[in-house]
């Protein structure tokens, strides 16, 4: 396996990232404006989990770099 990424993985990736980002963002938001304690619970976990998900695909991006 080689140790960097290819350009077209690199766009994979930072678009799987956006994606990710704006999951969260809205797990997190709409976490806030629920009423139902389940349903709040849920979005609340979704969101821990976005949140580690996104370092693990930054240290993943960071370790990999791009192949120049």
């Amino acid at each position: 396996m080689t140790k960097n990424l290819g350009t077209h993985e690199a766009l994979e990736l930072h678009e799987y990232l956006v994606f990710k980002n704006i999951t969260l963002t809205k797990s997190a938001t709409m976490s806030k404006l629920v009423q139902d304690g389940e349903l709040k619970t849920i979005l609340e976990q979704d969101a821990e989990m976005g949140v580690r998900h996104i370092e693990t695909l930054q240290q993943f991006i960071a370790n990999r770099g791009m192949q120049q």
